[in-house]
């Protein structure tokens, strides 16, 4: 896609009338405090979080951007917000994610319904500093919720920047991410030599490293979790493609999304995972992911024997 300037990119949403698609309507806000999503609590301010988010690393960056894709994501957001959902997770290397997400919230005037994370991860301390300033601008946000440390890229110098901006108002809470597994034993670290409120990170049915050591550490530390590549890429749908939904998995998930999900969230040390997508109907079934009971320890061992299986 060819790079389009901040201008350029408010020029198109507001020269082909795109803006009558960013009117989140209020009703989105009621109806969240009806649905029945899962709640964690963020232990550094006790604050509440509905356990199911929206990742945007893959699915709000789109190769065209024109007015049909940008109705799409909207589309997305709003389902999130109606069926519970509060945390959008994105990034400045994730295209045009941070500006696509800004514009819906500067045209929603709900912008306080949506926990909005965002991260840096430049090398170079200026573009570091001028990654964060344009975060802002491009989110349409004066307070941002969280800002993470981007695949653990220069992380002391980050973190304190951060955590000065913090005490600034200009964040909420400080976070690290890595969403490679072996790197787990990095993240560990820093959560031990430095105070952060976040950790993000990949765990799924498949990829469970983060049982034996960061979810614990996590929990002992008082620290909240953020869950990336829920699905293992599409991986695990690709496992299950042509196998139906156990009967005995039925009695707490109606699909192989919140199956998957389910999983994950079954760990107390959870705090939110963040499905990326750009489909509404998926939207809504992730956070179906999110309400019900959730599988018992006997439960998760024999959906991890049954994949093991097929």
């Amino acid at each position: 896609m060819k790079k389009r300037s901040r201008r350029q990119f408010n020029t198109l949403i507001a020269g082909s009338g795109l803006t009558s698609f960013f009117n989140l309507s209020n009703k989105s806000s009621a109806n969240n405090l009806k649905n029945k999503i899962i709640k964690r609590i963020i232990p550094s301010t006790n604050e509440l979080i509905p356990i199911i988010g929206l990742g945007t690393s893959s699915s709000f960056k789109p190769s065209t951007l024109n007015k049909n894709i940008l109705k799409n994501r909207k589309n997305v957001v709003e389902a999130l917000l109606k069926g519970g959902g509060k945390l959008i997770d994105t990034a400045p290397s994730y295209g045009k994610s941070e500006k696509i997400i800004g514009q819906i919230l500067k045209s929603s005037g709900i912008e306080d319904d949506f926990f909005i994370a965002t991260k840096v991860r430049s090398n170079d301390y200026n573009k570091g500093i001028q990654e964060m300033k344009n975060s802002f601008i491009d989110l349409s946000q004066n307070t941002i919720d969280l800002i993470q440390v981007h695949n653990l890229v220069d992380t002391k110098n980050k973190l304190a920047v951060c955590r000065e901006w913090r005490d600034e108002k200009k964040y909420r809470y400080i976070g690290v991410t890595h969403w490679l597994p072996k790197i787990q034993n990095n993240l560990i670290s820093v959560m031990n030599s430095e105070k952060v409120d976040f950790v993000q990170f990949q765990y799924n049915i498949e990829n469970r490293e983060a049982e034996d050591r960061i979810l614990p550490e996590a929990k002992d530390r008082g620290i909240s979790t953020i869950i990336n590549v829920p699905f293992g890429r599409g991986r695990l749908f690709d496992i299950t493609k042509y196998t139906p939904l156990p009967q005995w998995a039925k009695e707490f998930c109606s699909s192989w999304a919140q199956f998957y999900l389910k999983y994950i969230i079954s760990n107390e040390a959870v705090t939110c995972v963040i499905p990326a997508t750009s489909k509404v109907e998926n939207m809504k079934d992730n956070l179906k992911g999110g309400e019900g009971r959730l599988p018992s320890k006997k439960e998760r061992l024999r959906m991890i024997r049954f994949l093991e299986e097929i």
